[in-house]
């Protein structure tokens, strides 16, 4: 059996922990079908609580038919990992936490819309805790006419991540493929005719323009349909007491700063690097330019651990990892559409939800983000 933990200030009791991570093990097959439990003697030493704790946690395993004791032979686990009613107790238990939560933050003053945007940042933040290098996305190899599915690929943004799990909720019956290939990325898997829709924020420096460009230059001749979603807040994000006193772009010369970067082909690889010309620093000056990863909270979640000092990003990802945050820019992201499928019933819950005052409504508490001109849509060619 794995290690069990309790935290004695969580607000979930302690024998109702035990009881949970005794689930989990159950579920993930760590604990399997005739294993024993460690007695409530042992279980209480080690974790230095009271047996008649642990007694109460066994208590109600046993009482759910998780676990049984038998005389002489110790407690040990009777349900299979499949077992419908370990599946129930852990989705009634998952739903009274969160309903606590809910409760507990609407009674100090929180929107509706507050508690969904704060949700889905934190939970885009432990996704990347929770990926292993084999997670990385790459991007899809699927021709947009192979499938009925909804194929996004472009630059990591959390109101986008916010609109995918909307419609999703909204129509399940809905297939939606999302790939982080950057800004680039998504223009050139439009071009290859491997998606239908791009997420794009790069600036153009000749011109000083976002996205409009870029998708000329990649898409000559192309009629295509561009949906604004939101300006957001690019700037330096840090640990929260900014121990290496980072002020600025400049700060990156100093070879005791860590930098974590984005892929190539980023908007915001393509934002730093303009960045860096304009202050005569060259990438190999910065130490931790080659560092690179996929999206803004995975370079958040970076700094976050220690495993780097800084990185650009948007102000969304640096509060969902508590970290301290300058500001520095306010680009432009768009969705970027072929005019062939823009006007295709496919797309036409994902463009009907952008402009909806439901959605509006639920990302207008999103740290970071105006969306003052969210749905607007230009054609170009």
């Amino acid at each position: 059996m794995s290690s069990i933990f309790v935290d004695q200030t969580a607000n979930l009791p302690i024998y109702q922990q035990i009881a949970d991570q005794v689930r989990q093990q159950i579920a993930t097959k760590i604990l399997r079908p005739g294993d024993h439990l460690p007695t409530i003697r042992k279980l209480a030493k080690t974790l230095d609580l009271s047996p008649g704790t642990v007694m109460r946690a066994y208590t109600e395993l046993e009482r759910e038919g998780t676990v049984a004791t038998k005389h002489g032979g110790g407690t040990v686990v009777s349900v299979p990992a499949d077992d419908p009613r370990l599946a129930i107790v852990r989705r009634s238990r998952l739903s009274n936490m969160v309903n606590s939560d809910i409760i507990q933050a609407l009674s100090l003053g929180y929107s509706p819309e507050e508690l969904d945007a704060a949700f889905q940042a934190h939970l885009s933040r432990w996704r990347e805790e929770r990926k292993t290098p084999s997670d990385s996305l790459r991007p899809s190899t699927t021709n947009t006419a192979d499938t009925r599915a909804i194929l996004i690929v472009g630059s990591h943004d959390l109101v986008l991540n916010m609109l995918v799990t909307k419609l999703k909720g909204k129509k399940p019956e809905l297939n939606i493929e999302v790939t982080y290939a950057g800004s680039l990325g998504g223009l050139i898997a439009l071009q290859e005719n491997r998606a239908h829709v791009a997420g794009i924020h790069l600036l153009d420096e000749e011109t000083g323009e976002y996205n409009y460009p870029y998708i000329k230059h990649v898409l000559p001749g192309r009629e295509m349909a561009i949906i604004h979603l939101a300006y957001r807040v690019q700037g330096l994000m840090f640990a929260k007491t900014n121990p290496k006193q980072i002020q600025g772009i400049e700060d990156l010369r100093r070879r005791e700063i860590t930098f974590v970067n984005r892929q190539k082909g980023s908007g915001t690889r393509v934002l730093l690097d303009l960045e860096l010309r304009k202050s005569g620093i060259l990438p190999i000056d910065v130490n931790g330019y080659e560092n690179e990863l996929d999206t803004h909270v995975a370079v958040a979640t970076s700094i976050a651990r220690g495993e780097a000092d800084c990185g650009l990003g948007i102000q969304g990802a640096a509060s969902a990892c508590d970290l301290g945050f300058i500001p520095l820019f306010r680009e432009r992201y768009d969705l970027v559409i072929p005019d062939e499928h823009f006007r295709s019933t496919l797309l036409f819950p994902l463009i009907n939800m952008i402009s909806s005052s439901e959605f509006r409504n639920e990302i207008s508490h999103v740290e970071g983000y105006d969306i003052a001109q969210i749905g607007t849509t230009t054609f170009c060619r």
